[in-house]
């Protein structure tokens, strides 16, 4: 098996999710959209997007089919099926359509622009995003009180599909220290390596430095 992957946060949950499991997969490090390559990874994604798993002549795409499919390999809990299945579904889609989102939206103006030049801040995009980030934040704070992990009692995929975004929240700028028991989820999950670290000893040239300080 192969993984193509990038350093953006969708292909980083897949390449943590196959360091976490010690999937047998050869990890390739991607640029869909440089000059010569588009063509190449059309034919993988109809998206061109990454992350791609491919396996023999089947190619799989999207970080959490990915992620079931190690899982499902590695006959893991990572991704728990029977009683608990429906309450990891909950927190992928939730996460997706709130804490991600809001986050995303809040990268892109902040970092993703001033990384690649793509014109000035938007502030009420910016707003909007830091106005759901902070009520998405307050609910998954709620739910994290007394409790280490999103679903059961370990960490399953769950908790790395919600938190893909958090290793970027200092360069965001997003208040996390203002949600105690996010804050410290999100530490737990920084202690383990495959998560801190899903590059480590890889070939994976870093992301261009910002063009100028976000604001």
């Amino acid at each position: 098996m192969k993984l193509y992957f990038s350093r953006n946060y969708n292909p980083r949950v897949a390449v943590a999710v196959a360091r976490y499991l010690n999937s047998p997969v050869e990890f390739e490090f991607a640029s869909p959209f440089a000059p010569g390559e588009h063509e190449k990874f059309l034919k993988l994604n109809p998206n061109s997007g990454l992350p791609i798993l491919v396996e023999g002549e089947t190619a799989l795409w999207e970080a959490d089919a990915i992620a079931c499919r190690l899982s499902r390999l590695a006959g893991s809990s990572f991704w728990p099926t029977g009683d608990a299945m429906p309450d990891l579904i909950r927190w992928i889609s939730w996460g997706y359509w709130h804490l991600v989102r809001a986050c995303d939206q809040v990268h892109f103006e902040r970092v993703t622009k001033q990384r690649y030049g793509l014109g000035p801040v938007r502030q009420e995009i910016l707003e909007a995003g830091l106005c759901e980030f902070a009520s998405s934040a307050a609910i998954l704070d709620e739910h994290l009180a007394g409790r280490d992990w999103l679903v059961g009692d370990e960490v399953t995929y769950a908790d790395f599909r919600v938190a893909c975004v958090l290793p970027f929240a200092q360069l965001a700028g997003l208040p996390l220290a203002e949600f105690s028991h996010v804050e410290a989820w999100h530490a737990r999950l920084m202690e383990i390596p495959a998560w801190r670290d899903p590059f480590a000893g890889l070939d994976a040239p870093e992301l261009p430095p910002l063009c100028s300080e976000p604001r």
